[in-house]
């Protein structure tokens, strides 16, 4: 593994570099669906606040979650546990980020559903490329020894270990693109069916919709006018993109705590994996509320 690259005297961490990488990759992303749904141009500063703000904090979040998790350590050593490079939770950097993505979203005055489902396929596909990073480094995100072909070993890692181990950040990398995938296509259905919040006058929603790309080869005369695909407009309602991320990301990232190396708390489970139940039931809540939201408003219409 490649903790470092060293350029002269210049020392680079490979995680820093990855997450440098997947707020550019997120950024682009974000800037495409955000103008797809006509929240923003193209040349708007507003993905770049969407992107550096929440990530700054969640850097921030996972740093003090990481150090608070152990308080012993950090009472003992609080400057080398606050300015360590090594050590981030996860779940902290989830928390801080989402915050900070709330209040910008009402600071700029965008309807929250309408921006987390366009933030929610950026956020996959940064998570996975964030996790590129970890195998890197080889900072212990690494999984349980393994005698499949694939299994790797991380003798020069921040964690070392000589063990043949399941690569889980490739694991997860690869399921993370899959899920941003999915949610780009379930924002294509949204913009087709013309489910989106239309109390936000930014701009020209109509505009918008005309450059949406339709899933696989479908033709736009298909998409409105065939029964199937009208079915699938329930399906489509604002909130529906950022369910389905809480829902997938919290399945994908439960399933692979159980070959990870992390210590076990709740019940048997990772703190990760607690996290990620208290993710799929969120959005099974959201997806629920939205179908009875939309079925009061049938009976009434």
């Amino acid at each position: 593994m490649i903790p470092f690259i060293h350029i002269g005297p210049l020392e680079i961490p490979t995680f820093g570099l990855m997450v440098a990488l997947a707020m550019l990759g997120a950024y682009y992303i974000l800037r495409a669906d955000l103008a797809r749904r006509g929240l923003a141009t193209n040349d708007s500063t507003l993905p770049e606040k969407f992107i550096a703000i929440p990530c700054l904090a969640g850097i921030v979040g996972a740093k003090l979650y990481h150090v608070l998790e152990t308080p012993r350590e950090l009472l003992a050593h609080p400057a080398q546990e606050l300015f360590s490079r090594y050590g981030l939770a996860w779940f902290g950097g989830l928390i801080a980020g989402f915050a900070a993505f709330v209040l910008l979203a009402r600071h700029e005055e965008i309807p929250l559903l309408d921006i987390f489902d366009a933030g929610s396929p950026a956020a996959a596909l940064g998570y996975g490329i964030g996790r590129i990073g970890c195998l890197l480094s080889g900072d212990g995100d690494y999984g349980t020894p393994t005698s499949l072909p694939w299994g790797m070993s991380f003798p020069n890692g921040l964690v070392p270990t000589t063990q043949r181990v399941h690569p889980t950040p490739i694991y997860e990398f690869i399921v993370a693109c899959i899920i941003a995938w999915i949610l780009w296509k379930i924002g294509s259905v949204q913009l087709a069916t013309g489910s989106i919040d239309e109390s936000f006058p930014l701009l020209e929603r109509e505009n918008a919709r005309v450059h949406v790309p339709i899933l696989g080869k479908i033709s736009s005369r298909h998409i409105f006018f065939t029964a199937p695909y009208r079915s699938l407009e329930r399906f489509s309602r604002p909130g529906r993109v950022f369910a389905a991320y809480l829902i997938l990301t919290g399945i994908a990232r439960f399933l692979v705590e159980f070959i990870r190396i992390n210590p076990r708390s709740f019940f048997g489970l990772t703190n990760a994996q607690a996290a990620s139940l208290a993710s799929i039931i969120a959005g099974i809540i959201l997806w629920a509320a939205i179908s009875r939201r939309q079925t009061n408003r049938e009976q009434f219409s």
